[in-house]
């Protein structure tokens, strides 16, 4: 006898899409968010002057004194100096002058890592924000360390060809190859690995079977006096972010240096300068708009509890 095919119903489709696609969606969300809020230059400074303390200091204890310095990028202590005498010889010695950027935080994995573990269904939500600080400060250390081993990678390279221009090609290479692969590659294999602890695949078919008890979102209906001034902060910070690109006295200076320097076709640092405060006027509105937005979302929509708390 056959037996009867049971086919998915377009709503049970639509559920299934829902359940599986709102993780790649929320990963869309994130990154436009971090791309909007890194726009101006050295956004994370303060995290980026640690780093680049750390990174300074390890060195000198790891590979001897004289062989790291620490200076300022852009008014900010984020430049590291590498000196070795088999570099090439640029303008300011036997050194390597790398800088240790927003993107170079390492903010970005943790955001990454940290949005795979929030959205794991059925695990209960203290044990993810946990897991979430967990593997932030297991980022920050490996993006200590692949910082640390950009040294003895780029003297590997120049002992060979001591003084060539680009010796250093081998440092540039693994620098590129973590930045586009090599960190995606560890974040997944470390949310692998704690999804199989934490015995993820037991829990999200738990979840499955248990409709009521996934998390909702629901307009907020009461306010509160926290709720309002959230909501005023975050329409401040986007009225100064329109401020600050079409009334602010420095940013329209900027911006008529620019249009004239284009206009004559001029080139000199006058222009230059202008030009960057001009990028970063409109880069810092963008990242404050981006921030009241998520103000007004975070206070203006709720999160429907499921009927049994999480443990």
């Amino acid at each position: 006898m056959a037996r009867a095919k049971e086919d998915l119903s377009w709503g049970e489709v639509a559920t299934l899409g829902r359940r599986y696609l709102r993780i790649p969606f929320a990963l869309f969300l994130v990154e436009a968010f971090y791309w909007f809020l890194t726009q101006p230059t050295d956004t994370l400074a303060p995290l980026q002057v640690t780093e680049a303390w750390i990174w300074h200091h390890l060195t000198e204890i790891i590979f001897g004194a004289g062989t790291s310095t620490l200076t300022q990028h852009q008014g900010w202590t984020t430049m590291v100096e590498l000196h070795h005498p088999d570099f090439y010889r640029y303008a300011n010695g036997n050194t390597l002058s790398l800088y240790v950027s927003d993107e170079c935080a390492g903010v970005h994995e943790m955001i990454f890592i940290g949005t795979l573990v929030m959205m794991t269904d059925g695990l209960p939500q203290r044990f993810r924000w946990k897991s979430v600080g967990v593997m932030c400060a297991i980022v920050f250390v490996l993006n200590i360390i692949r910082l640390l081993v950009l040294y003895p990678i780029a003297v590997s390279g120049c002992a060979s060809n001591p003084n060539m221009l680009g010796c250093e090609s081998e440092m540039w290479k693994f620098h590129t190859f973590v930045y586009q692969w090599g960190f995606l590659i560890v974040l997944l294999v470390m949310w692998l690995v704690w999804f199989k602890i934490a015995d993820g695949s037991k829990t999200i078919r738990e979840a499955a079977k248990k409709e009521r008890e996934m998390w909702t979102l629901r307009y907020r209906t009461q306010w509160s006096q926290v709720h309002w001034s959230i909501l005023g902060l975050s329409l401040i910070l986007i009225a100064y972010a329109i401020y600050a690109v079409t009334a602010s006295s420095e940013a329209m200076l900027a911006r008529e240096i620019v249009e004239f320097c284009t206009f004559q076709d001029i080139v000199s640092s006058q222009c230059n300068d202008a030009q960057n405060d001009w990028n970063n006027a409109i880069a810092g509105s963008w990242s404050m708009t981006a921030i009241g937005l998520v103000g007004i979302a975070a206070v203006s929509l709720v999160v429907q509890h499921p009927d049994l708390e999480e443990e």
